[in-house]
């Protein structure tokens, strides 16, 4: 990582701690908010002070990241004054030249930046030939080096080995670790290639790295460089076949040693070379210890591990290495084990992590639910273990693999509160975002969600495990009644759980299984889930001992279902797409809420009562006031004019709530910029929508001074009006720390409505809004402007927003595109003649920014068309623009396909030639490419999904396809009659390919296209490919034909039955009717190439013997150092030995037979060490500089002659 890199990640924490502080702060403030102002007004004031200390430093902080981005976005310096850093100071000079004077050392340096790359690698080598100086003095050069080979990659394939070689030879045999680490980090940014990496084993590295990885912790730094080293051989391509299976042995035992500190690493890296190379990882040993890893539960990365082992599970190739996948079963054992230790919090995490991993791929699946879906019953069954944090997190888990967001308000829920206050939460979204999360879920022919077709197979294999049916109590009863005698494994929970939160949780997860249950299984399966068969008996029995518990569970799942369809009942359930994904508390506006507002036909004595309830009346102190009954009011009694007349002339209450969003009182305009505060805001918005609806308010506002003095404020800001201010109520500083910036969301309500805008162009707001957008270093005012503003209506707001596209900064260009959405695509009901006018304004705009000159701008265009097209009105207008999107090339691709969805934007693009040209294209190359880009797509809805609450209107452009299918040529086409027409040839090259098949299948014109037999091809790859993904392919594609009637049809001959709606079209939810034959995998045999094993034992054979009888029996106690049982006394009596004939520990060729024995078998780090730790150093030294002296014969006949 560059210097660059580190400092701006370093920010970065620095930003996402700062950002918990914040968060911290406001939930402190929210709940001081809460309680009597008099008795924690000190408190507040600390908090508030300390929340302002943490905006400023957020702010700073961005600003310094910004900095440091624009600093790495500069040109970078070059070469000659990058290198002349190296040869600062006297470190790099002989000793005679340290005495030159200060003019010298200028002219020097001046020289050594025109040094080229070359010249200094030189210059520095010969440095290292220098012996006898300090360890710092070779760490730094090597470090120079290494800062040379990362600011010049290409010099590292011009080595001059034969020197090279030498020096780090020499660091590697230095007695200094530092030194040897150093060496270790040198070699390693030297790596070019595979040739280069077996010029590097020709320098005897593979026997540096087995004797530093089995070094005590206190040569730490060089046992991490050297696994470092290797971890560099898997950089390269086939790198990984130069890594000897001596080293994998190593790494092995280092894996093994619990206590060992490169542990974790050592296992990651095995995980990393079992993807590349199983069969190295199955000589060494490794399988048992990856095997270990997963089943203890310990290793942190517990995600990645399996993902290596569902690699290697997908292919029969790869799959023969495995034990019949016992392995994977492994990470389920944290659960199943009832025993409870100090690390077991831990574990279970840990575990639930790779559970999930694997519930997230078809080979993960495929393990878990073999075997009649054993797997997957020993883990649900672990729910009636005692162990709340297991409970909890197999629900979690549960939650997770089938894609079920709980809703916003579950946190209350599960804490204990009525289902009938989860109304109030409503007011923290509007009624725009609602509209504008619903727009997901139109058209139901245009989206495939593929995430909702697999959450259908994970739900049906769970209940066959026994979700729903879980033998809890095996009696020795007949068959018949054992039947029987079955228990639902959440309604068993919910009986057994004592903690009322988790017994909670699990009502919530039962009733949503139960509502995807019945939107997406087949009605055979799901029938049988919905009748409750353990809960209903026990509610209507008053005699049995838990009927209580079940007719308190029963009532709770309707009231669930009652709140949950309140929630989303007007979004449609389209494409397979189950509400799952759904922000429910985007749509809490209706129905419970209604039972806290106030009645606008509200009588006199009441609505004084309520007047005076607020305290607005008693003092002008707002923090005493009742915001909530305030607002209540505001949304209620007030809306009648007869109400609100009242409170303008028959009390203080309108003055005073006026006076305190007025901007000059200084009182609104100078809170804090707080989540609490925004409380503020929402009721100001309301009180101007109150104020303009009715005549008698539209009257008060504009005689009010409120406009007036935010229209100072806004010219204040605007260089043209010629009123300036010291402290502008909109400067960048007011904006960020106060609440001045609720002037414009006030505003924006008031332009919603024809008074309003009225209002505002009295007092030359608009005019102060073209000026505004024109400003250069205002990015944060504009969009706040425009973010605020309501284009629905056609008035100078549309001109200003139109400027802010073509003139703006590339950043306002990019905000102003993404507002448009709203109008494109937001599920916003207009009559025909309004949507076309909407059509109108908004798809000229989205046209106009396909010709930005700034590419992201274009792909922001193009993604809101897209979905925009999705409206045929809209698709038909902007194929009537006839925008060019040539010069966009793939960008604009999705879009054209998209015009192939008419008959007139055919027409089009035929003319254009547009589609024979794309014919040929997809038939040649882009078929391959479609594959990439939907595994992409699920890739990153199961990975890259946000989490909930973390979503904001802006992500949505990129959000918004996460698991769909994209769009396909072949679909398009088959969307209309022409596309058929035109072209008969079409459906034999669909045959190459299954995703071309699967969307030319799932269109009504072009399913009865497809060849009888095709269909059965797919389903025989589906339930019996060997590549496992392979077989995901081809179910994600039956789930395609089955959306159209023709191939609902043709599934259902071979025993596919598909999930459908009221009015019986099939929702793409597609499921055979025995599943279990999806789950069916074999495991080839392995073994070994005889061969090679021929070879491996007559090399263990040959390093066993020895003509001397000593060197005989040493060899004999280095085997025995591999028994657990014999180690003690062969470590005994090979040090016996070592104190009586230590020169027999100098023979090179006994040190490479006892090299040889640890290659060709398994033994601890401990014994590891003993061994090579008996033999001395200069041994070493002789086999990495290749010195075969005749120590050997000499020590032999020495002991011969005594």
């Amino acid at each position: 990582m560059s210097g660059t890199e580190e400092r701006q990640a370093a920010i970065r924490n620095k930003i996402a701690k700062e950002m918990k502080i914040k968060t911290g702060t406001e939930n402190m403030l929210e709940a001081l908010l809460a309680k009597n102002p008099k008795h924690t007004k000190d408190q507040r004031l600390k908090v508030e002070s300390e929340l302002s200390s943490s905006n400023r430093k957020l702010a700073e902080l961005h600003h310094e990241l910004e900095e440091e981005l624009l600093r790495a976005q500069a040109p970078s310096t070059p070469p000659r004054s990058r290198l002349s850093t190296l040869f600062q100071g006297s470190a790099m000079r002989s000793p005679s030249r340290n005495n030159i004077d200060a003019d010298d050392d200028q002219l020097e340096n001046g020289e050594a930046e025109m040094e080229s790359p070359t010249y200094v690698l030189a210059e520095t080598l010969q440095a290292l030939e220098i012996e006898g100086m300090s360890p710092d003095y070779y760490v730094e050069r090597a470090n120079s080096l290494v800062e040379l080979f990362r600011r010049h990659p290409t010099l590292k394939y011009d080595l001059a080995w034969p020197v090279f070689g030498l020096r780090v030879q020499i660091m590697l045999l230095s007695d200094s670790k530092e030194v040897v680490a150093a060496g270790y980090r040198l070699t390693r940014y030297a790596i070019a290639d595979r040739k280069s990496l077996q010029i590097i084993r020709s320098l005897h590295t593979d026997e540096l790295v087995i004797l530093s990885l089995v070094k005590e912790s206190k040569s730490s730094i060089e046992r991490e460089q050297a696994l470092k080293f290797i971890r560099g051989f898997l950089d390269v391509k086939d790198g990984v076949h130069e890594i000897s299976r001596a080293v994998m042995r190593t790494i092995v035992c280092v894996a093994e040693h619990s206590e060992d500190r490169l542990r974790n690493i050592s296992i990651m890296t095995l995980a990393e070379i079992l993807v590349k190379d199983p069969e190295l990882v199955a000589q060494a040993g490794g399988f048992a210890i990856l095997h270990d890893a997963l089943a203890e539960g310990t290793f942190g990365a517990s995600e990645s591990l399996i993902a290596s082992f569902l690699h290697v599970l997908d292919t029969p190739h790869s799959r023969k290495h495995l034990q019949g996948g016992c392995e994977l079963e492994a990470v389920l054992a944290p659960f199943t084990d009832s025993l409870s230790d100090t690390v077991r919090s831990g574990r279970l995490k840990s575990s639930a992590k790779a559970i999930s991993a694997m519930l997230k791929t078809w080979p993960g699946l495929v393990v878990l639910a073999r075997n009649e879906a054993k797997p997957l019953q020993s883990l649900l069954e672990s729910l009636h273990y005692p162990d709340p944090q297991a409970r909890d997190l197999i629900m979690e888990l549960l939650f997770d693999a089938l894609r079920i967001k709980p809703p916003s308000w579950s946190s209350s829920f599960l804490a204990g509160r009525r289902l009938t206050t989860y109304g109030r939460v409503a007011n923290l979204r509007s009624n725009t975002d609602t509209k504008q999360t619903r727009g997901y879920y139109d058209d139901r022919d245009n989206k495939f969600d593929l995430t909702a077709h697999f959450s259908t197979l994970i739900l049906a294999t769970l209940v066959d495990a026994g979700l729903s049916q879980v033998r809890s109590f095996l009696l020795a009863l007949s068959s018949q009644q054992h039947a029987h005698i079955q228990m639902q494994a959440l309604s068993g929970l919910i009986e057994e759980e004592t903690d009322p939160s988790l017994r909670r949780k699990a009502t919530l997860l039962l009733t949503e299984v139960l509502k995807l249950a019945h939107h997406s299984l087949p009605r055979n399966i799901s029938a049988k889930l919905q009748v409750l068969p353990h809960l209903l008996p026990a509610a209507i029995k008053f005699d049995v001992e838990n009927h209580d518990v079940s007719t308190s569970t029963i009532y709770q799942i309707e009231s669930i279902n009652r709140t949950l369809a309140r929630s989303i009942g007007n979004v449609p359930n389209g494409a397979g797409r189950y509400n799952v994904d759904v922000d429910i508390s985007a749509s809490l506006l209706t129905g419970d809420q209604g039972k806290d507002k106030l009645s606008p036909a509200m009588d006199e004595t009441r609505f004084r009562n309520a007047i005076l309830e607020t305290n607005v009346l008693n003092t002008v102190n707002y923090l005493k006031w009742k915001w909530d009954l305030i607002h209540r009011i505001v949304e209620g009694p007030l809306t009648n004019p007869k109400r609100l007349d009242e409170a303008i002339k028959g009390s203080k209450f309108m003055k005073r709530l006026m006076g305190f969003y007025r901007p000059f009182k200084y009182r609104f305009s100078m809170l804090p910029n707080t989540k609490p505060n925004q409380r503020y805001v929402r009721t100001g918005c309301a009180l101007m929508r109150t104020l303009v609806q009715v005549p008698e308010g539209t009257k008060y506002l504009a005689e009010n001074k409120f406009l007036r003095q935010v229209a100072e404020c806004l010219a204040q800001v605007d260089r043209m009006s010629g009123l300036t201010s010291a402290s502008p109520l909109f400067s960048r500083e007011q904006m960020a720390g106060f609440m001045s910036g609720g002037y414009f969301a006030m505003l924006g309500t008031l332009s919603g409505d024809s008074n309003g805008l009225v209002m505002m162009e009295r007092w030359h707001m608009l005019n102060m809004f073209y000026h505004i957008v024109e400003l250069r270093d205002r990015d944060d005012l504009i969009q706040t402007l425009l973010g605020n503003m309501d284009y629905t209506k056609d008035s100078h707001l549309r001109v200003i927003l139109s400027k802010a596209l073509t003139t703006g900064s590339k950043d306002i260009r990019i905000f102003a595109t993404k507002l448009l959405r709203k109008y494109a695509v937001g599920n916003i009901s207009l009559s025909p003649q309004a949507a076309i006018s909407n059509a109108d304004w908004v798809v000229k705009l989205l046209v106009t920014q396909l010709y930005d000159p700034d590419v992201s701008v274009c792909q922001v265009a193009v993604k809101i068309l897209e979905e925009a097209c999705n409206r045929r009105d809209y698709l038909e207008f902007v194929v009537k623009c006839r925008p060019a999107l040539d010069h966009l090339g793939e960008i604009g691709a999705p879009l054209l396909l998209r015009f192939l969805s008419t008959s007139v934007g055919y027409h089009y693009l035929d003319g254009l030639d547009y589609i024979t040209q794309e014919m040929d294209d997809w038939f040649l190359g882009r078929n391959d490419t479609y594959v990439g880009f939907v595994e992409a797509a699920l890739t990153r809805a199961y990975v890259d999904q946000p989490r909930r609450g973390s979503l904001v209107p802006d992500d949505f452009v990129d959000l918004q396809d996460l698991g769909l299918v994209p769009p396909h040529f072949y679909r398009e086409l088959a969307r209309t009659s022409e596309g058929y027409e035109e072209d008969t040839e079409v459906l034999l090259k669909v045959k190459g390919c299954l995703w071309a098949v699967g969307n030319v299948g799932s269109m009504e014109l072009g399913a009865p296209f497809l060849e009888p037999d095709i269909v059965e091809h797919i389903v025989k790859i589906a339930e019996s490919a060997e590549v496992l993904t392979m077989r995901g392919t081809a179910f994600f594609v039956l789930g395609l034909i089955s959306r159209s009637r023709h191939g609902l049809r043709v599934l259902g001959e071979l025993g596919w039955e598909s999930a459908v709606d009221q009015k019986g079209n099939s929702l793409g939810l597609s499921l055979p009717t025995d599943f279990n034959k999806l789950f069916l995998v074999e495991f080839p045999s392995h073994s070994r190439n005889p061969a090679s094993k021929r070879t491996s034992q007559e090399r263990f054979k040959e390093a066993t013997l020895d003509s001397d009888p000593v060197n005989q029996k040493i060899l004999k106690l280095i085997v025995d150092m591999g028994n657990t049982v014999l180690s003690k006394r062969a470590a005994a009596d090979l040090h016996s030995i070592k104190s009586k004939q230590p020169e027999r520990f100098h023979q090179l060729n006994l040190f490479r037979k006892t090299l040889s024995i640890l290659e060709s078998h398994h033994f601890r780090l401990n014994a590891r060490r003993f061994a090579l730790d008996l033999f001395d150093k200069s041994v070493m030294r002789r086999v990495v500089l290749e010195d075969e002296s005749d120590t050997d014969s000499e020590a032999t006949s020495s002991q011969e002659s005594s």
